[in-house]
């Protein structure tokens, strides 16, 4: 086994164990604090009904979203870095996150918000209204990105921050439209909050999540060759825009699937690549797997700090990630600089 090898699995084990512990610890904080003991009655069967109605209804659903959540954008924005050749690519600040949040903020402007939050079917709805937001998005950014029938990397990223740009403000003007109660839902929504607790929300995000991110690992070679040289990936005998799109259309899958329950969390694929990639090199084949248990303990971080620090009012993750992610997303623009 190389140390590369040993680096990555020992990484996978401290990854593993930090969300095992952060898991107990978020089940055992917030307004309503639960001594750890009662927290194991109550994952047994033994606790008070009111202890197993906060853990088991409301704490650990909101946990099991947070780490799919963050999985599902982490790998997003290694895939996005992968195919654009580009360090600062994220689903959010290529217009993605934009696209899925403005097809649910219109979705809840013209049935005011009534079914989007009431009735099952409802919460397998949005995943699938975010994603066709998601999709005309990626469309317009890869249409206008073509040259010649060939997309080139640096369009790609340029003509992704104007979509980002086009998208929010669309965002802004339904936002301005809809009703008190729902512009306040959609603005808690967009700026990033785990809102969906129960684990209706879970099972719906749960197909998207071990579908794509496992394609994601088994596509990791072909992102190792767009990383080489376009002329080198098609004298490989890559086929390179097909294998383009299809990459895309994974990453444009799960940041949709995430948005919709997650809401609009920027920063996270972009810090999350990075600093995996730091960790344990520009290999696909590791760097998206850990990238996926990066980011799953990354959002966990992020929302239970947003649900205690001052509670019993919330900071919705997404502020608390972009905290986190603008310093560093200036960092790498004047490091690239």
């Amino acid at each position: 086994m190389t140390l590369n090898t040993r680096k990555f699995f020992g990484y996978i084990l401290f990854f593993s164990i930090l969300i095992m512990i952060l898991v107990v610890y978020s089940m055992n904080a917030g307004y309503i604090h639960i001594p750890l003991s009662d927290v194991y009655a109550a994952l047994t069967g033994k606790g008070t009904a009111a202890n197993e109605l906060t853990i088991l209804s409301f704490r650990l659903p909101r946990i099991v979203i947070a780490l799919l959540v963050g999985a599902g954008i982490a790998v997003s924005g290694a895939i996005l870095q992968g195919v654009t050749k580009n360090p600062i690519a994220d689903p959010g600040i290529l217009g993605i996150n934009a696209g899925a949040g403005l097809a649910v903020v219109l979705y809840m402007f013209f049935w005011q918000g009534s079914a989007f939050f009431s009735g099952p079917l409802s919460i397998f709805i949005m995943p699938i209204t975010a994603l066709i937001g998601a999709f005309l998005a990626a469309i317009f950014i890869y249409y206008f990105s073509m040259k010649n029938r060939v997309v080139t990397v640096s369009r790609l990223l340029l003509v992704g921050i104007g979509v980002n740009a086009a998208f929010n403000a669309g965002l802004i003007i339904f936002q301005m439209k809809m009703e008190p109660a729902d512009f306040t839902a959609a603005l808690v929504w967009i700026s990033g909050s785990i809102w969906g607790t129960n684990w209706t929300y879970v099972l719906a995000l749960c197909p998207w999540i071990f579908i794509f991110i496992p394609l994601a690992i088994y596509k990791a070679n072909y992102l190792n060759i767009l990383n080489l040289n376009d002329s080198i990936a098609i004298g490989l005998g890559m086929k390179l825009e097909r294998e383009r799109r299809l990459l895309l259309c994974i990453a444009v899958i799960l940041a949709g699937a995430c948005v919709a329950v997650g809401g609009g969390i920027t920063f996270l694929g972009l810090i999350i690549t990075q600093i995996v990639r730091r960790l344990i090199g520009a290999n696909h084949k590791k760097l998206i797997p850990l990238t996926a248990l990066a980011g799953a303990l990354f959002l966990l971080l992020a929302d239970t700090l947003g649900r205690v620090f001052m509670a019993p009012a919330e900071i919705p993750v997404g502020l608390i990630v972009s905290l986190l992610g603008a310093p560093y997303f200036m960092y790498l623009l004047i490091k690239g600089r």
